[in-house]
């Protein structure tokens, strides 16, 4: 299946606001499960009309494996309907009047099929979706899942070799999109198809993806595995956008100091790394409440908390903190044994601290200052 490469690609709408993507670079790989994920207004969807040729980049160039299907400077457009692509929206478009069959084969009957081989290849993929018993029925008889179903059955008939998809789970509720989501990684493994598919749900990235590109204002924050989004946020805005409850961040920089941020510089002091002055995160999960015990690492930051807040999620508590006025939020599973209003000890892992300069981007994880990661992957 055919890769994406984007090239200096720049989306503006007229000339006196600013542009909604700036200057993408990306590079989807053969067979890759990209999601595109941002809040709203960050430039995802329009990207993604970009690759399917519904939208014109104002410059840069798009290509689909080796044929370049939109560039500016080259006066080349080829059209949607010729780049291979299949396309599921967020409103799942079927036609009201045609039954799920018909529905289904709409775009095999645009291509001129018979009617057997058609018939044929909608009943395979049907019965594959779980919708064959559908066939007679009419898109207002249907459950959202199984409307939702049904535009995948439509885009897979045609045996795309670009699939692409614009945040298509966002109007099921939460078990049909657990379901759904294990449908579509499913339906990629079995395709192979290259997929791109927008999503503002980072747990949904986080599930389906093999790459994610985080976008932010039309500007591309960073394009890596779901691992490292998580776990090597390149930024602050990415470590602060994915992850639920998202990660707590103190201050170092100049100003008046906090009690939390004195004792977390003096910490960082004795570690080497007095010299950041930007940053510093935890993500929830590694906030551990209670006194450090023989198994704790021998590096770790310690302090102590007031409990503000305890809130029950199933499996999970979330307990707000409060240093002095700084909020932090820490997750367990087990049940906290602390009440509203106890005064209780923390500590994380060296290695669980995620150091930012101060204009907000990544340090190396062996750094004192030196150059944010991002700096340094271009020296490379």
């Amino acid at each position: 299946m055919p890769g994406i490469t984007l090239r200096g690609i720049e989306k503006r709408y007229n000339r006196s606001a600013a542009p909604s993507v700036r200057n993408l670079n990306l590079d989807i790989g053969d067979g890759e499960f990209l999601c595109v994920l941002g809040p709203s207004g960050c430039g995802k969807t329009t990207t993604l009309r970009m690759i399917a040729g519904l939208e014109h980049p104002t410059s840069g160039e798009i290509r689909i494996g080796e044929q370049v299907v939109d560039s500016v400077a080259k006066g080349t457009y080829v059209p949607p309907e010729k780049r291979g692509m299949g396309f599921v929206f967020q409103s799942y478009a079927l036609w009201p009047h045609l039954s799920v069959q018909d529905n289904v084969e709409f775009g095999l009957a645009l291509r001129k099929v018979d009617r057997k081989a058609r018939r044929a290849a909608s009943d395979a993929v049907m019965e594959k979706l779980g919708i064959a018993k559908y066939r007679d029925r009419y898109p207002s008889d249907l459950s959202g899942g199984q409307q939702q179903r049904v535009a995948l059955a439509r885009m897979l008939v045609v045996r795309p070799s670009v699939i692409l998809m614009d945040e298509p789970l966002s109007n099921l509720d939460a078990k049909l999109r657990l379901e759904m989501r294990a449908e579509l990684k499913r339906i990629h493994l079995e395709s192979k198809a290259t997929v791109v598919f927008v999503t503002h749900d980072q747990w949904e990235a986080m599930t389906l993806a093999s790459m994610i590109a985080v976008m932010s204002e039309g500007t591309l924050q960073q394009f890596d595995t779901p691992d490292n989004i998580y776990n090597r946020p390149c930024n602050r805005f990415v470590a602060g956008f994915v992850g639920s409850p998202p990660m707590n961040f103190i201050e170092l920089g100049a100003g008046e100091a906090s009690e939390l941020s004195t004792t977390l510089r003096k910490y960082l002091d004795g570690a080497g790394l007095g010299a950041c002055r930007g940053s510093v995160g935890i993500r929830p999960e590694s906030l551990c409440i209670g006194a450090p015990s023989g198994s704790t690492p021998a590096a770790a930051y310690t302090g102590c908390a007031d409990v503000t807040g305890i809130m029950p999620t199933g499996g999970n508590w979330i307990i707000e903190l409060s240093v002095a006025g700084q909020k932090l939020f820490a997750t367990t599973n087990t049940p906290p044994h602390a009440r509203l209003g106890d005064e209780i000890s923390f500590w994380a892992d060296r290695a669980d601290l995620h150091l930012f300069d101060e204009s907000g981007n990544r340090l190396p994880d062996d750094a004192t200052l030196g150059a944010p990661v991002s700096k340094q992957l271009e020296e490379k």
